[in-house]
């Protein structure tokens, strides 16, 4: 145990429950609008740091790590293209995004295509993030086990005690200002270790190039193959409810936009240190466990204490404030699209924040149940990551652009999704091709030809957004 990297991450874990509790003081946090939405008062540098750390976290640090040092340096990059492509969009759609968001994506599709697409498309949404959810849990459980003596079973445990307080505590105020500090921290860490580990323990840039080098140019994997861990995080990203209720939440058109740009730059600096340094660990460390890549190096035997225990407590960082994301989406879809559909009179504010909590609460042990199902952090991921982009981002995206889609044809779609991406799934097929290449086309095929079947004149009297 490094006494070194004990004390930066007690003090981390110091300032994120200090952060939690400020912001949730009756004063910041009176309703359910200012726990899911900050009350719509986020300036553009918190916007862009939230979306970063929101996507930026065990799948990256741990998931994207894990195949940069399976695979090499060029598959490393090509992996995160579609997190880069997918930022590059967001700036595209951000106005346009803030303009129809409300508190959930199924709000959206209740407005576009009829209640009961809502429902599906909310229960859709939970299997996804309450697995993304699971993750985080485990990759955090990974740095308390390099940090203290407890195995990563217990770190677990207590890394999902201390997600669960912080989207408890503040709602996204408190989510927001924890994930601007915590991408911040993160950047400045990792691009230390990189000078570090690649300049003095590799010997320089032109090493890296040879791992995995005779495995050919994907490191042995196919186009498609390769296709398949790229398309999970843009179809993802795409529709992904966090990144759009956060766009909501920004205090103007202006700032939605400027914070997208600067998730867009951000997620490029984050990328190239965590692809860099994980095939690093590939030539340092060749026998390791692929999920510790990048954790691994924070080891005195790499970079000094100081700079091992940031790099640990800025992954830390990370990780909580995506888990406590993503708990907290969860708790929006719960309140707005279950709770409030179901009930004959909505809740009001005061009840819709108490449902919340206990909606976070019951995820949160979810999650921590499925995380026992999956070999990896990489696996289920991926796993998540299409569960949500098959079913949701087709409906959500033909919702918004294309005015001859249909309540049918969205059921149709999610529908198809979901089931196509659980039985390649349960099938043991994943191992081979990653599930987004089957599933993707054949709900984009069920939304479009249902969709056309089932059209009728939209009337004048219906918005189409």
């Amino acid at each position: 145990m490094n006494t070194t990297h004990v004390i930066v991450l007690v003090a981390y874990v110091a300032l994120m429950i200090a952060v939690g509790a400020w912001f949730g003081r009756k004063k910041a946090t009176a309703s359910g609008e200012d726990f899911v939405l900050a009350g719509r008062s986020l300036p553009a540098p918190v916007i862009g740091g939230t979306m970063l750390a929101t996507f930026v976290g065990s799948g990256s640090i741990i998931g994207g790590a894990n195949f940069a040092y399976t695979y090499g340096l060029l598959p490393g990059f090509l992996f995160f293209t579609g997190t880069i492509v997918g930022t590059i969009l967001l700036i595209v759609f951000a106005r346009q995004v803030r303009g129809v968001a409300g508190h959930t994506v199924p709000e959206l599709f209740d407005q576009r295509y009829g209640k009961p697409v809502r429902i599906v498309a909310t229960v859709m949404i939970l299997i996804a993030f309450i697995g993304i959810t699971a993750y985080q849990f485990t990759g955090a459980g990974y740095i308390i086990g390099l940090i203290t003596p407890l195995d990563e079973q217990t770190g677990a445990i207590i890394a999902a005690v201390l997600i669960t307080f912080v989207a408890l505590s503040g709602g996204l105020k408190s989510v927001a200002w924890t994930d601007f500090l915590s991408a911040a921290g993160i950047v400045l860490a990792l691009w230390v270790a990189l000078f570090l580990v690649v300049g003095v323990d590799v010997g320089g840039v032109s090493e890296l190039g040879a791992v995995n080098a005779d495995a050919g140019v994907l490191g042995g994997l196919t186009v498609i193959q390769m296709l398949g861990f790229i398309l999970p995080t843009l179809v993802l990203l795409l529709g992904d409810q966090n990144m759009y209720q956060r766009l909501a939440a920004a205090k103007s058109d202006r700032a939605a936009l400027l914070g997208a740009v600067i998730f867009c730059l951000g997620s490029v600096i984050m990328v190239v240190p965590v692809v860099m340094l994980a095939v690093s660990s590939a030539l340092l460390q060749p026998d390791i466990e692929a999920d510790m890549a990048v954790l691994s190096l924070s080891g005195i035997e790499f970079t000094p204490a100081v700079i091992g225990g940031a790099l640990l407590a800025g992954a830390f960082a990370l990780i909580i404030t995506t888990g406590s994301s993503y708990l907290l989406t969860c708790s929006s879809n719960v309140v707005h699209d279950l709770v409030g559909q179901l009930r004959s009179r909505p809740p009001n504010g005061a009840q819709n924040l108490w449902i919340g909590r206990l909606a976070v609460l019951a995820v949160a042990l979810l999650g921590f149940v499925m995380v026992n199902f999956f070999p990896s952090v990489l696996a289920l991921q991926m796993y998540a990551y299409t569960m949500y982009g098959v079913t949701i981002t087709p409906v959500l995206l033909a919702g918004i652009f294309w005015k001859r889609a249909t309540g049918p044809g969205a059921l149709a779609a999610l529908l198809t999704g979901a089931v196509a991406t659980l039985y390649w799934e349960i099938s043991g097929r994943s191992a081979e091709l990653n599930s987004v290449i089957v599933a993707l086309p054949a709900a984009v095929l069920a939304l479009a030809v249902v969709s056309l079947l089932s059209h009728r004149r939209v009337p004048t009297d219906v918005k189409v957004p």
